[in-house]
Protein backbone atom coordinates (compact mmCIF):
# COMPACT_ATOMS: atom_id res chain seq x y z
CA UNK A 1 0.00 0.00 0.00
CA UNK A 2 1.12 3.21 -0.67
CA UNK A 3 0.53 6.19 2.23
CA UNK A 4 -1.76 9.05 1.59
CA UNK A 5 -0.69 12.50 0.32
CA UNK A 6 -1.33 14.64 3.44
CA UNK A 7 0.04 18.23 1.88
CA UNK A 8 -3.57 18.46 0.30
CA UNK A 9 -6.37 20.00 2.84
CA UNK A 10 -10.02 20.31 2.10
CA UNK A 11 -12.11 22.92 4.59
CA UNK A 12 -15.74 23.18 3.47
CA UNK A 13 -15.56 26.27 5.38
CA UNK A 14 -13.04 27.90 2.13
CA UNK A 15 -16.37 29.43 0.51
CA UNK A 16 -18.97 30.03 3.60
CA UNK A 17 -19.38 33.89 3.87
CA UNK A 18 -20.34 34.28 8.00
CA UNK A 19 -23.01 37.09 7.02
CA UNK A 20 -20.31 39.32 5.08
CA UNK A 21 -20.85 40.13 1.30
CA UNK A 22 -16.82 39.77 -0.45
CA UNK A 23 -16.36 43.18 -2.33
CA UNK A 24 -16.73 40.72 -5.80
CA UNK A 25 -20.14 40.00 -4.83
CA UNK A 26 -22.82 42.71 -4.98
CA UNK A 27 -25.73 42.34 -2.40
CA UNK A 28 -29.37 41.61 -2.98
CA UNK A 29 -31.81 43.97 -1.61
CA UNK A 30 -33.16 41.82 0.74
CA UNK A 31 -29.73 41.19 2.37
CA UNK A 32 -29.08 45.30 2.55
CA UNK A 33 -32.61 45.41 4.27
CA UNK A 34 -31.96 42.95 6.61
CA UNK A 35 -28.52 43.80 7.57
CA UNK A 36 -29.67 47.03 8.55
CA UNK A 37 -32.75 46.11 9.99
CA UNK A 38 -31.91 43.20 12.44
CA UNK A 39 -27.92 44.66 13.31
CA UNK A 40 -27.42 47.39 15.81
CA UNK A 41 -29.04 49.79 17.39
CA UNK A 42 -31.93 50.32 14.94
CA UNK A 43 -32.18 46.47 14.74
CA UNK A 44 -32.80 46.33 18.56
CA UNK A 45 -35.28 48.93 18.49
CA UNK A 46 -36.83 47.05 15.59
CA UNK A 47 -37.06 43.80 17.83
CA UNK A 48 -39.06 45.92 20.78
CA UNK A 49 -41.36 46.93 18.15
CA UNK A 50 -42.07 43.42 17.61
CA UNK A 51 -42.36 42.27 20.60
CA UNK A 52 -45.08 45.11 22.21
CA UNK A 53 -46.43 44.36 18.53
CA UNK A 54 -47.01 40.76 19.08
CA UNK A 55 -47.75 41.46 22.80
CA UNK A 56 -50.54 43.39 21.86
CA UNK A 57 -51.77 41.19 19.09
CA UNK A 58 -51.81 38.37 21.39
CA UNK A 59 -53.62 40.48 24.51
CA UNK A 60 -56.37 41.99 21.96
CA UNK A 61 -56.59 38.03 20.59
CA UNK A 62 -57.19 36.76 24.05
CA UNK A 63 -59.48 39.19 25.24
CA UNK A 64 -61.95 39.10 22.54
CA UNK A 65 -61.49 35.22 22.73
CA UNK A 66 -62.55 35.46 26.53
CA UNK A 67 -65.72 37.93 26.12
CA UNK A 68 -67.07 35.18 23.80
CA UNK A 69 -66.39 32.94 25.97
CA UNK A 70 -67.61 34.00 29.27
CA UNK A 71 -70.59 35.97 27.61
CA UNK A 72 -73.73 35.59 30.12
CA UNK A 73 -76.16 33.87 28.00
Amino acid sequence: MQPQDTSVQYSRWDDVSMGAVSSTEEASGWERLSGKLCSGKLGVAMKVLGGVAAFWVIYILGYITGYFIHKCK
